[in-house]
């Protein structure tokens, strides 16, 4: 497939890097010195141009691009490369966005700008920060199967119980899979005899109830108070974060230090409290009694500063503290120093636009550990190689690096064992080491 991509910061080039091996990718950019090094760096043809203007799309061969995805940091932008796609080819168009209100509009008439379809950062990133505060422990988490699955990455301390256990030890739960564990720079594919060792990050594949049992008996946190949210900076994220929470019936607290917005989110949103003060005031944070809640979301514009609040929530005694990064070079040195989840909303972004690359291959993608695995959701149908067979069977036909954790079929979660039967029309949920990852898309 060609693919074009209009803009290589971040987000341009993590989907330029999960596509060069399986696709014709081009990447356009105005800088030039970011253009010569994508040259050199990546298997990709990299253009020095303006995605806005007819021209450059040409030199890119918009005319046989099957795919057009516009990823620059200016919203506008990246509506304007839709149009002008649309002026010269049939290609499919992804613009990104960060405002919430233009995916509304967008959402009011399906199709206007020459967007066929468009990814609203801060809202993804939004939709992350519940999902994970929602599980104790969680690095990661997201759904499947239209909710049936669900898969969470956990984070075991050396506390939980589950240390030094086996994964057939600690085996319990009815309708779960141990997919994989990451330890330090390697990532080990879950069997019965892998040994679980404290500060590995354990990935699971099951239905929902199941994975929130195995969260509460790993975490060593009190989650009697899982309601207590505090959402510090009323940024959009922030704001988009406390929009989410109230939506599923949560009531969280939200730090703003500027009056005017403070005024503005708190008229917006009737369900939260908001409350106006500096959010590296400590008298402040004890007088709100800010030590008791179950989760501190730092959401204010800036790496440091959302560090810095993490970092006093976690000397206040929170339990748990998640930072929204904008720096992925961040990431892991937010984790390192003590905050539990760093959050960066261009990986969400480019995660969100990467699934559109496999349409008829996949139905969803998570990616994993800065893609370092993937799990993928896929139907199979008549002409798989899995169809017909037994998992055991399967397995043989996949490279190392695969574990199938749960199976749809009819609606119903089956959870897969060893002579577990794949039928055509099954929806099966895979945990993928990402070296492996294009063999077996295309195996599926």
């Amino acid at each position: 497939m060609h693919v074009i991509i209009v803009g290589a910061g971040d987000v341009g080039q993590a989907i330029a890097s999960n596509l060069e091996d399986s696709h014709d990718v081009v990447v356009i950019d105005r800088n030039q010195e970011i253009v010569e090094e994508l040259t050199y760096s990546m298997d990709v043809l990299a253009l020095h141009g303006d995605g806005t203007e007819l021209k450059t799309l040409q030199a890119a061969d918009v005319e046989e691009a099957s795919l057009v995805i516009a990823c620059t940091d200016n919203d506008e932008v990246n509506v304007v490369v839709c149009g002008a796609v649309k002026t010269a080819s049939n290609a499919f168009t992804i613009a990104r966005v960060r405002r919430r209100t233009l995916l509304e509009t967008w959402e009011g008439s399906q199709g206007a700008f020459g967007v066929d379809f468009m990814v609203c950062t801060d809202l993804l990133t939004a939709r992350t920060i519940f999902r994970i505060s929602g599980l104790p422990a969680t690095q990661d988490v997201d759904t499947f199967v239209g909710g049936l699955v669900r898969m969470a990455e956990f984070e075991i301390n050396a506390e939980s119980p589950v240390v030094d256990m086996t994964v057939q030890e600690a085996d319990c739960y009815d309708s779960m899979t141990f997919a994989g564990i990451f330890r330090d720079d390697e990532m080990i594919v879950a069997t019965g005899d892998t040994v679980i060792r404290a500060g590995d990050r354990v990935v699971v594949i099951g239905s929902p109830g199941s994975v929130v049992d195995f969260a509460e008996d790993v975490a060593t946190l009190d989650t009697d108070d899982a309601d207590e949210v505090v959402i510090v900076g009323a940024s959009e994220i922030g704001f988009q974060a406390a929009r989410e929470f109230e939506e599923h019936g949560y009531r969280p607290r939200l730090i703003e230090q500027d009056h005017d917005r403070a005024r503005e989110v708190a008229e917006a949103l009737p369900n939260t409290l908001v409350m106006e003060s500096d959010a590296t005031d400590a008298e402040f944070l004890a007088r709100e009694h800010i030590d008791e809640a179950n989760v501190v979301i730092a959401a204010l514009d800036g790496d440091e500063k959302n560090l810095l609040v993490s970092l006093l929530a976690r000397r206040l005694g929170v339990d748990r503290t998640v930072a929204v990064i904008e720096n992925l070079q961040y990431a892991e040195l937010f984790e390192t120093v003590g905050i539990d989840v760093a959050i960066n909303p261009r990986e969400e972004t480019a995660e969100e636009i990467v699934r559109f690359t496999r349409a008829g291959h996949t139905e969803k993608v998570a990616m994993l550990e800065h893609d370092r695995a993937e799990v993928i959701e896929f139907e199979v149908n008549d002409s798989s190689v899995l169809a017909g067979e037994t998992i055991v069977e399967a397995m043989n036909d996949l490279p190392d690096g695969v574990v199938i954790g749960a199976i749809s079929r009819g609606g119903d979660l089956v959870t897969p064992r060893g002579e577990t039967m794949i039928y055509p029309g099954d929806h099966i949920v895979v945990f993928v080491d990402a070296d492996v990852l294009d063999e077996v898309v295309e195996t599926m």
